[in-house]
């Protein structure tokens, strides 16, 4: 078993990060701006975060499974 993160799972974390501040940062704008429906914004960064969080194991926070 390898700890050490390589250079491709450390950018796929960081992809997933800023894809996750995005989507936050949108729905707390959309929400301040009293918006309570899914707005084509809020599901494009939704679904860039979900594919961001698939290249990323689930042990460092992402949804892929196995190698």
């Amino acid at each position: 078993m390898r700890w050490k993160k390589t250079p491709e799972e450390k950018q796929a974390i960081a992809d997933m990060k800023a894809a996750d501040k995005a989507l936050n940062d949108n729905s707390d704008r959309e929400r301040k701006a009293g918006i309570r429906d899914e707005t084509p914004e809020y599901q494009r960064l939704n679904r860039a975060a979900n594919e961001a969080a698939a290249k990323v194991s689930w042990w460092r926070g992402g949804t892929k499974r196995g190698n």
